[in-house]
């Protein structure tokens, strides 16, 4: 059963490596609001549609003094793809070991079409300046998705 993070708890700490080379981590954006945004797999419809609103709102978020990462757990080549495919203007990071997305409570069992198989369940986590969860977004539909986190983003 997946960890089930809830509002005030603190964000996992996390270091991973990240599309165009080099890493991040939680410590890179302290003091700073960070929208983590969990993804399924790159350069999938439903995963294009989100990078691609993310991206979209990417100026409105830093105005609300909001970061955004996506994480999921292709390699750095393919999401290096991904945002090259789809000009995405937000980073992504990769965590191949599920150690970060199982922390976070994101990887997990699923089904599909009557198989049953590991991944991650598209969830969206708002971090405050403090390091604190302020919002989780579990089971995340893609449609409209990034305006309703900017507009949490703004309020908090």
């Amino acid at each position: 059963m997946p960890l089930k993070l809830r509002e005030g708890d603190p964000a996992p700490d996390f270091r991973l490596p990240r599309d165009g080379g080099g890493e991040v981590s939680l410590s890179d954006f302290a003091g700073r609001k960070l929208v983590l945004y969990f993804y399924p797999k790159a350069d999938t419809p439903g995963c294009t549609r989100e990078a691609q609103a993310f991206s979209a709102a990417k100026a409105a978020f830093a105005k609300a003094k909001t970061d955004i990462l996506g994480v999921s757990a292709d390699p750095v080549k393919k999401q290096d793809a991904f945002v090259k495919k789809h000009a995405l203007t937000i980073p992504l990071a990769s965590d191949e070991t599920h150690a970060m997305l199982e922390a976070y409570g994101v990887w997990g069992e699923k089904s599909m079409y009557g198989k049953t198989f590991m991944g991650i369940t598209r969830t969206t986590v708002l971090i405050g300046p403090d390091g604190r969860i302020a919002r989780v977004w579990p089971a995340v539909k893609v449609d409209g998705h990034a305006d309703e986190v900017l507009a949490a983003a703004k309020a908090l």
